[in-house]
């Protein structure tokens, strides 16, 4: 690969470490196909090569800036798959957004029964229950009459 002239360290690492993993295969495939002096020589160049883009990498590394939970890590650290953190993850978001859903529907519900029962006990307070209710977000439910 090319190297770019792109100012991201976070892309310059993320290159330099894709042209690591093409030096790795090209220096494993020259190990399974060895054909004398020739591969010889080519490995050696290749062992360079990547001597070289690791050194680069290492001074580039100082300059990225990932921010990665201690809980991910210690996740990878033990064996476990990234990928089943982030689904465990993600399925623990939905149940507390689930929750927290319930709970605003509930408090909804709350602030309209309260609003309807407070306008029917004081019926002067109608304006400023309407009004505080409805800056909320809220909306006041039609009183039915004692008489209907």
């Amino acid at each position: 690969m090319a190297p770019t002239n792109s100012s991201d360290p976070v892309r310059q690492a993320e290159d330099q470490m894709k042209d690591i993993v093409q030096s790795l295969y090209n220096l494993i495939v020259q190990g399974y196909d060895h054909q004398g002096a020739v591969t010889i020589s080519a490995m050696r160049r290749d062992v360079s090569q990547l001597v070289d883009q690791l050194v680069k990498l290492s001074q580039t590394a100082p300059s990225v800036h990932i921010d990665i939970p201690p809980e991910v890590t210690q996740y990878v650290e033990s064996s476990r798959n990234p990928d089943i953190f982030t689904r465990e993850f993600v399925e623990t978001v939905q149940r507390m957004n689930q929750l927290l859903k319930g709970r605003h529907d509930a408090y909804r519900l709350l602030q309209e029964t309260l609003a309807r029962d407070f306008i029917q006990a004081i019926p002067e307070l109608k304006d400023d229950i309407t009004k505080t209710v409805e800056s909320t977000g809220g909306k006041v439910p039609p009183i039915r009459d004692a008489n209907t």
